[in-house]
């Protein structure tokens, strides 16, 4: 009896579609549908050529479908993430355009003083019975202290007049603060939020940042509060 001679892609036909496919992506993008109909188009020669004293068992018929499934089942998985990417996308665009205009709470240490005011926060990780603000200058200068009394965990804000210790007034422009605050005589975390104006929007690789002028631009997630 003649011998019969084997395919290939007896042994595993899966594999010859991976190879075709990374082929083919160098060129034209296949469609979905392709993989899937090479696959089968391969199982059937398989299956018509296959030494009949040594046939394909259908352990390994059903892995190898078992594969196809998988491969079709991830690329509809990347079509729904991809659409869910840019569902979400889109929305917070909208809600970063929404923003302009609006003042907001996010992480640092400076303070916009304008017409004799500038606005700032402080998020305390525990109650703290002693709070004091400092107001530094370009410096680095303390030229202003403030108590501000014992305070509850959580974010609150302040407001400093432009006022130096010495009673007078300071220029409008960008300062930084920081706060030492304690709870019986232990140091209790403080951090330092600073209020600005969105004024726009910049599109960045990883998402929006707001623009808040003199305080430069901030991550869209990195915002603590909408005032």
């Amino acid at each position: 009896m003649a011998a019969v001679q084997a395919t290939t892609s007896s042994s595993d036909p899966f594999a010859a579609i991976s190879a075709a496919t990374k082929r083919s992506s160098k060129g034209s993008a296949p469609t979905a549908e392709d993989p899937q109909d090479r696959f089968l188009k391969l199982l059937v020669t398989q299956l018509k050529n296959q030494d009949p004293l040594n046939p394909m068992d259908n352990a390994q018929m059903t892995s190898q479908l078992a594969q196809m499934s998988t491969v079709s089942g991830i690329e509809k998985l990347n079509t729904t993430l991809n659409s869910l990417v840019d569902s979400v996308g889109s929305s917070q665009s909208m809600q970063a355009a929404e923003m302009i205009g609006n003042r907001v709470l996010v992480s640092g240490s400076q303070l916009s003083l304008t017409k004799g005011a500038a606005y700032g926060g402080i998020n305390l990780t525990a109650a703290a019975d002693q709070v004091k603000l400092s107001i530094l200058d370009a410096a680095g200068q303390v030229i202003q202290t403030q108590e501000l009394g014992a305070r509850d965990a959580g974010v609150f804000n302040f407001v400093w007049d432009g006022m130096n210790d010495a009673g007078s007034q300071m220029a409008d422009g960008i300062y930084r603060f920081s706060v030492d605050a304690k709870q019986g005589g232990n140091k209790v975390a403080a951090d330092p939020l600073q209020i600005g104006t969105v004024s726009a929007l910049v599109r960045s690789k990883n998402g929006f940042l707001l623009d808040l002028g003199a305080l430069g631009t901030v991550d869209f997630k990195n915002v603590q509060q909408i005032l």
